[in-house]
């Protein structure tokens, strides 16, 4: 195995594997250690609520701001697709939500679980980015990564007895009448994972050096998603597995990739990026984030879900919730961000010599 100095680091190997590596294992562990808090089968207290939903799964959206509309040099490169995007997502979703509640969050739960896979897709390239691999070796890492994510979806679907939900009730389409093939996916599934295991021993045989980060990025998505939607059945499970096994290192490749571009570029990135990628910037970095998702929840709640009065009281001023007609305006409104973010997310990320930049870079 090469030296971890010499292993395909984003940033270094202490700041990788606290943060991008460790969380799906964590989550893992705390499952079977606190089984009564996280393998409960449904519900969520709100102290829970706060950490998993608002402070890590909302914050994450608005962390591309960081790499977007708040990067001065990239929004000035990009001010017509980072205007365009949000303008069109906006009047589609008003457009769909005024035919189809039930499809509006449909759409939006299948979009969040496509990037949900992509960003997995997308850190084992990223650790990849110094192998030298044969086209081959390539599709089995794809397969794997895509198998790992795409097959407990599938279970979800075909199973249609899991205690928890995307967004709300119904928004996967249920397929459990074809519950009969999760056999023969379950071995499909178990093929490639052994294929994937089959590859990494030939590669050590051949003297390959052995990828640390991108084999716990593989292994890290397998269990996280195993475990949090077929093998554990509960809210808290799933949500803990899913939501910080994605937010955490997305806040952290953020934070990793502002610091670098302020210190290579400080007056182009612009007096706010100085300010929160400085040395001590980082609570500045999480009170930003953490103030629009606490808004955006505030808005949610007392709009659409009433279910954290506790947590939103600032918020709550009204007792009904608002005519359909304004909701046709509030909902695709208050969903525009995390809408952005998904489809903002395929541009910013690519790698170029070794460095992540925006897609389509001009």
């Amino acid at each position: 195995m090469k030296p971890l100095a010499t292993q395909p680091w984003i940033g270094n190997p202490l700041t990788d594997s606290l943060f991008i590596l460790m969380p799906p294992f964590i989550c893992v562990l705390l499952v079977f250690l606190f089984p009564g808090i996280f393998q409960q089968q449904t519900g969520m207290s709100d102290a829970w609520w706060v950490v998993l939903i608002l402070l890590v799964d909302v914050a994450h959206v608005y962390s591309t701001l960081y790499k977007t509309y708040f990067d001065k040099t990239a929004y000035q490169q990009h001010r017509t697709k980072l205007l365009l995007i949000p303008f069109m997502a906006f009047t589609a979703m008003v457009l769909l939500y005024t035919q189809s509640a039930l499809w509006f969050w449909r759409l939006l739960a299948y979009t969040a679980v496509y990037h949900f896979i992509r960003q997995q897709y997308g850190f084992m390239r990223i650790y990849s980015r110094k192998e030298k691999s044969s086209p081959f070796i390539k599709k089995i890492d794809a397969l794997t990564i895509y198998a790992s994510t795409i097959y407990p979806i599938l279970f979800w679907h075909l199973s249609g007895n899991r205690n928890f939900t995307w967004f709300t009730d119904n928004d996967f389409i249920d397929l459990s009448f074809a519950a009969g093939i999760i056999k023969i996916l379950s071995i499909i599934y178990v093929l490639l994972l052994a294929g994937y295991i089959v590859k990494e021993c030939w590669l050590l045989i051949n003297r390959h050096p052995f990828n640390l980060p991108r084999n716990a990025v593989v292994l890290g998505t397998a269990a996280s998603w195993y475990m949090g939607i077929v093998y554990f059945n509960g809210d808290m499970a799933f949500t803990l597995l899913n939501v910080i096994s994605h937010g955490i290192p997305y806040m952290a490749l953020v934070w990793m990739y502002g610091k670098k571009t302020v210190r290579q570029q400080p007056v182009k990135a612009g007096k706010l990026m100085r300010q929160v990628f400085s040395k001590y910037g980082l609570l500045l970095f999480l009170g930003i984030i953490f103030l629009l998702a606490y808004i955006e929840e505030g808005l949610w709640d007392v709009a659409l879900w009433q279910q954290h009065r506790n947590v939103f009281g600032l918020f709550n001023l009204m007792d009904k919730k608002p005519a359909d007609v304004v909701l046709a305006i509030l909902v695709p409104l208050l969903a525009l961000p995390q809408v952005t973010h998904y489809i903002i997310d395929g541009f910013i990320w690519r790698i170029n010599k070794n460095d992540l930049e925006w897609a389509n870079q001009t």
